[in-house]
């Protein structure tokens, strides 16, 4: 399982920010390690012009990397599938001006579950992936069977956002169901991230609450986070896990 960042952006984003995220993009390139630019919104289409702006800005300066992706639309949740294309094609044009070939992970509809849909109908770019997010507390086979459809379908899947507990970040791990899907990710070779290395105080978290960067160091780690991290650490392919032309 390749080992990466992601960076998740919010409604609009300031020069500080901008400044905070290319210290971590740079961080990543420099670590070789993959870094996902995330614009991270249930509502992107009404930010249109922001982000083609931002991730054309984004590929200008990092799209020879071939580690750095871009989630252009996270999670929507009650837009068509028509709309977020739309604003997809927009964006992905404003990418493709600068960066011919990075990976760009588009979100599909009701919360990055509805691939299927978004299969019948896809995106015309020569390395789009499209966004599958579960929570094992809360989505099983039925979600399996929709990615299986999509996949058949000929696109590519890659769950950028998955929990081991109920959608909602609550609740105790499912480690079976967890177990599950890890498996049918390794199975159809998706790429996954998990959510979230945080010490917030939710069933999701990896970090014990109020412990913050120490607690991560201090392997003060929630039950979820002690699941979460043998994952990581057992995960077994024929994979390096290594990005291409990533640092040493």
């Amino acid at each position: 399982m390749p080992l990466g960042i992601t960076i998740f952006l919010k409604e609009y984003v300031g020069i500080v920010l901008i400044n905070k995220i290319e210290i971590v993009i740079k961080t990543a390139i420099n670590l070789g390690l993959y870094v996902i630019i995330d614009w991270h919104t249930h509502e992107a289409e009404l930010y249109e012009s922001e982000a083609v702006q931002f991730f054309t800005e984004m590929a200008e300066e990092y799209g020879t990397y071939d580690n750095v992706l871009y989630e252009i639309y996270n999670e929507p949740i009650r837009q068509s599938w028509s709309q977020i294309k739309s604003y997809a094609n927009a964006v992905i044009a404003g990418i493709r001006s600068k960066d011919p070939d990075n990976m760009v992970i588009v979100g599909s509809p009701t919360w990055s579950q509805d691939v299927d849909i978004a299969s019948n109908d896809p995106i015309n770019d020569t390395n789009t992936a499209y966004t599958l997010h579960f929570y094992a507390g809360t989505h099983s086979q039925s979600l399996r069977n929709k990615a299986i459809t999509a996949m058949n379908n000929g696109i590519a899947l890659f769950a950028t956002e998955w929990g081991s507990v109920n959608a909602d970040g609550n609740g105790n791990t499912n480690q079976a169901e967890t177990n599950v899907w890890m498996e049918f990710f390794k199975d159809n070779g998706i790429s996954h991230a998990n959510w979230a290395i945080s010490d917030k105080s939710e069933g999701a978290s990896s970090v014990q609450s109020g412990t913050g960067v120490q607690g991560l160091q201090n392997n003060q780690l929630t039950a979820t986070g002690t699941f979460i991290k043998n994952i990581i650490k057992n995960w077994s392919d024929d994979d390096t896990g290594n990005p291409p032309g990533g640092g040493t």
